[in-house]
């Protein structure tokens, strides 16, 4: 870990390796040709499916579970890489439960819907198997356009793009592509490289050339990309990192939630990660629940993830809080941290109960502190209260603290669009990102070839 020496309760090899390799194998492995065959064999094919309309990059979904059930994977690939060219990865991290299954039919009249997520992984690996790209290109057309950020909205976007037939840079900031896929989702999720090898398969397409090492207002400008090329899309995604705005704060061992999932994601030996014996998570969406439950996972004695508000309010699904509680992390909701306590590296985190107190016109209920008081022992503790934009490229409108776009992508700036976690107005999910980036390729597309107008 990073913020300075190690203390006595923060050591690596706290597990056998054999327990390693348990604790981060992947959650839900595919299934087998039967429980396929049995799956598909549930979906009732509705006409107006409501799944469709849940997903956010509207993979027609009756119609690839039918073509599951008649035999013709690849098929089915097809028909959801059409929509969503990273739906590989999209079939691990989605959050299936409030999302396409959430709303499927199977879910409202029996409590246990179709297994969408798990059939679309089966689609989607046969055919990646093959090392196969289902795209080919248009032909050429002379036109350049730079994409920023190689996470799912600039990966997405480039994709599009590139079958459109342009030429696309793209820019990263990281060695790797992948952003959130390879450096922020727990690995248990995203097992055996599987993120690489999903990049590795989307450049297959061509016309896409990478740039990483390459980060925006250090090694290249937004006034320099848009002299150089016909278009630019920013896939930013959210660098910084909210402050607890509390007392100790800067101690040694108080470091950020998406730090220490980004280290553990890039380790080549679990064994070799310190982790604490006493570790506070706070905060309660998924990036918090994904650091507790890794935490405990690489043998913390006890993980306690701390939430302001509600258990129903939390950011993280019921299925992904029920996860965390079932590998012991302990949840505590309605708590707010008052202070951080220790001698230049956390002893302890002193939390204050939370009341709400009547919202705004229209607003979310607000929060008060209670007298009532409590703390927790921490030898680490791990902040995920939310992300912010690392650096604004000059120019460009803001809306709540991000790029503020209309229809699909256009920012302030004729000529740049923007998608993804960076873009106000989503909802900071992959699946969200990936729509994003394909919807803005497509206007992009539209305005290169004097289709549309964008200013």
């Amino acid at each position: 870990m990073t913020n300075s020496q190690l203390t006595p309760g923060i050591v690596p090899g706290r597990l056998s390796p054999e327990s390693y390799a348990g604790n981060f194998a992947d959650i839900a492995p595919p299934l087998d040709p039967h429980e396929v065959q049995v799956a598909a064999d549930r979906c009732y094919f509705c006409h107006d499916a409501p799944c469709v309309a849940a997903c956010p990059t509207a993979i027609d979904i009756p119609l690839f579970i039918r073509q599951i059930a008649t035999g013709t994977p690849e098929a089915a690939a097809r028909t959801i890489f059409s929509q969503n060219i990273l739906g590989g990865i999209c079939a691990r991290v989605c959050p299936t439960e409030t999302l396409c299954e959430g709303a499927c039919v199977r879910e409202a009249a029996e409590g246990r819907p179709v297994a969408i997520g798990r059939l679309q992984r089966h689609a989607t690996d046969r055919l990646m198997a093959r090392n196969a790209h289902p795209f080919p290109r248009a032909e050429p057309s002379g036109k350049r356009v730079a994409v920023v950020g190689a996470g799912p909205a600039g990966l997405s976007a480039a994709h599009r793009l590139a079958m459109k037939g342009h030429e696309v840079t793209l820019y990263d900031a990281r060695p790797k592509a992948g952003g959130l896929n390879e450096y922020g989702i727990a690995a248990y999720k995203v097992a055996g490289g599987f993120a690489q090898a999903e990049v590795d398969w989307l450049m297959g397409i061509g016309g896409i050339a990478a740039k990483p090492g390459t980060m925006l207002g250090r090694d290249i400008t937004l006034d320099g990309l848009q002299a150089g090329h016909d278009a630019v899309f920013l896939g930013l995604g959210l660098g910084g990192v909210n402050a607890l705005r509390v007392e100790g704060e800067d101690m040694a061992h108080v470091l950020p939630a998406t730090g220490f999932i980004r280290e553990l994601r890039q380790a080549a030996d679990l064994a070799a990660l310190p982790i604490g014996r006493d570790v506070v998570v706070i905060g309660g969406g998924m990036t918090a629940i994904d650091a507790a439950v890794q935490a405990k996972l690489l043998g913390a004695e006890t993980v306690s993830l701390v939430y302001r508000r509600s258990r129903a309010a939390m950011g993280a699904s019921v299925v992904e809080q029920d996860l965390a509680a079932s590998k012991g992390v302990r949840i505590i909701c309605n708590a707010a941290p008052l202070q951080i306590i220790g001698n230049g590296a956390v002893a302890e985190v002193e939390f204050a109960y939370t009341g709400e107190v009547a919202p705004e016109a229209g607003g979310r209920p607000g929060l008060q502190l209670l007298p009532q008081t409590f703390r927790l022992r921490a030898d680490q503790v791990f902040k995920a209260i939310g992300q912010t934009l690392d650096e604004m490229p000059k120019g460009l409108a803001l809306a709540g603290g991000k790029i503020a776009v209309t229809g699909p992508g256009r920012t302030s700036l004729a000529g740049v669009w923007a998608g993804g976690d960076c873009a106000a107005g989503g909802d900071d999910l992959t699946v969200t990102a990936v729509a994003e980036g394909r919807d803005a390729a497509e206007d992009i597309h539209l305005f290169l070839t004097g289709s549309a107008a964008h200013g």
